[in-house]
């Protein structure tokens, strides 16, 4: 004999031991018959140990009586709600999955016999002999064990309940071997649940697929809005590069409005004169074509009070103006911002490269250097040196000492040059008085010296002594001659 429970976790089968529990299975046949466990929730769920069910209202519900047994529901005697629950000595508690009547002591013997009623619990583990002799067994569960995993890992609070429901939806009798008590009857579908039992629903069913949904969406719109903010910034710090923008971090002014559907004959007075009633306007300027003149159909306001800006926009929105419906929305343009920081630094850095400090930089007057060490204020310094590099004893007269170094290495050039023009001279005065054939002379003697010493290194050591026997023989001649002479 078996049982289907289809819960919101999973289907669950449980055989029935109706040899040895008889009366605990046919009151459990007979309640899932009537559909009596319809969504009855799983509460009191102990990690690894147990957890409960069988009460179709539950423990949260203030008017819940704890369930009946089938016969209790049939009959308007209270007494009849519970009944003896039998203790087989062979039934333990040693396998999970185990199913058993949740029993209480009976009041009128002393607690000798314990009652049970609709409430029954399943193991999540084996060894459970805790519960020997305080829960009677009837069933053991054959298939859906994965549903008691989920179910032993669901998130509960202090006192055991699931904080998403898990529920009975529906029960079936795969085969019911007990006959019918008199007045029972059989519902032809499941009954919807009770306002009571809807009354205890925390979360329920598939609305904790449609959470993890919506926190799946929540994070991809922030994933999205990231995105867009990583491309806003990289967006503006390309324009800061490109001199569009004074620099990255720039936000509109909260107090101009920006008025597009214009009638091309609307001038800037008119204008002025019917958005002067919400505050005093510093500036309005409808933009017109450089070379026409012609109206471009949009313009700027820019209020003194951020107030009467906003008022104006939820005031003039679609007005009609010269026979045209305008469009209100706030100035998203920092064009002017733009310009007026560009025009400050163009006459600041005008104002010290006029001052002669600066120099220019790239051959253009008006440019300057990078100056990332220098002093806050931009008025030039004594000096205008690096305060972080020297110190105030260094800086003192430094402009004195930097031009006197110039003079004298100006000087000392001047005077290597002059001494050097001197001697160029000295000398070429020199070789113009010494005769030329003088020059030629003392040219050919050395050329010739040279001649004799390379045929020296080249001839070997006998063609070297030959020229020695030479010159003796023509000395001894000499000598002979000289002789004769004296004769």
């Amino acid at each position: 004999m078996s049982v289907l429970l289809e819960t919101s976790a999973g289907d669950i089968v449980i055989d029935l031991l109706v040899d040895y529990a008889p009366k605990l299975c046919e009151n459990f046949l007979k309640l899932c018959k009537i559909k009596y466990y319809n969504y009855a929730p799983v509460h009191s769920i102990q990690k690894n140990f147990s957890f409960q069910t069988g009460d179709p209202l539950g423990p949260l519900s203030a008017h819940s009586d704890g369930g009946s047994s089938v016969w209790g529901l049939l009959s308007s005697d209270p007494t009849e709600r519970t009944f003896p629950a039998l203790f087989h000595p062979k039934l333990n508690h040693l396998e999970r999955g185990t199913v058993s009547m949740a029993t209480t002591p009976n009041p009128a013997d002393g607690g000798e016999t314990r009652l049970a009623a609709s409430q029954f619990i399943v193991t999540l583990a084996d060894e459970t002999d805790y519960l020997d002799g305080k829960a009677a067994i009837f069933g053991k569960v054959v298939e859906g064990f994965d549903v008691l995993e989920k179910i032993n890992e669901s998130i509960i609070d202090e006192k055991g309940h699931p904080l998403a429901d898990i529920r009975i939806k529906h029960t079936m009798v795969l085969d019911d071997p007990y006959p019918d008590p008199p007045g029972l009857r059989e519902p032809s579908s499941s009954p919807i649940p009770s306002k009571a039992q809807l009354a205890t629903v925390r979360i329920g069913d598939g609305e904790v697929e449609k959470l993890g949904e919506e926190d799946g969406e929540e994070a991809a719109e922030t994933a999205d809005k990231l995105r867009r903010e990583r491309e806003a910034r990289a967006q503006a710090l390309t324009l800061e590069m490109m001199g569009d923008l004074p620099f990255a971090e720039v936000k509109p002014p909260e107090n101009v409005l920006f008025i597009c559907k214009l009638n091309p004959v609307t001038v800037d007075s008119d204008l002025e004169l019917i958005f002067s009633r919400f505050g005093k306007i510093l500036s309005c300027e409808i933009i017109r074509d450089r070379k026409t003149g012609d109206s471009l159909q949009y313009a700027f306001i820019e209020f003194e009070d951020k107030g009467a800006c906003e008022t104006a926009y939820f005031k003039m929105q679609d007005v009609l103006i010269d026979d045209r419906r305008i469009h209100v929305d706030f100035s998203q343009s920092v064009s002017r911002l733009s310009d007026i920081w560009r025009t400050e630094t163009n006459s600041k850095r005008k104002k010290h490269a006029s001052s002669g400090n600066r120099g220019g930089w790239g051959g253009v007057q008006e440019l300057e250097k990078w100056r990332k060490y220098r002093e806050e204020d931009d008025i030039p310094q004594e000096g205008d040196r690096y305060s972080m590099v020297h110190g105030n004893d260094e800086m003192r007269n430094r402009a004195d000492k930097d031009e006197q170094k110039k003079t004298e290495s100006s000087y000392g050039h001047t005077q290597r040059r002059g001494d050097t023009f001197l001697a160029r001279h000295e000398s070429g005065r020199d070789r113009s008085k010494s005769p030329p054939n003088t020059r030629y002379r003392d040219s050919r003697k050395e050329r010739n010296r040279d001649y004799s010493r390379r045929n020296r290194s080249i001839s070997p050591r006998r063609d070297r002594q030959e020229p020695r026997r030479d010159r003796s023989r023509g000395r001894d001649r000499h000598d002979d001659n000289r002789n004769r002479r004296r004769r």
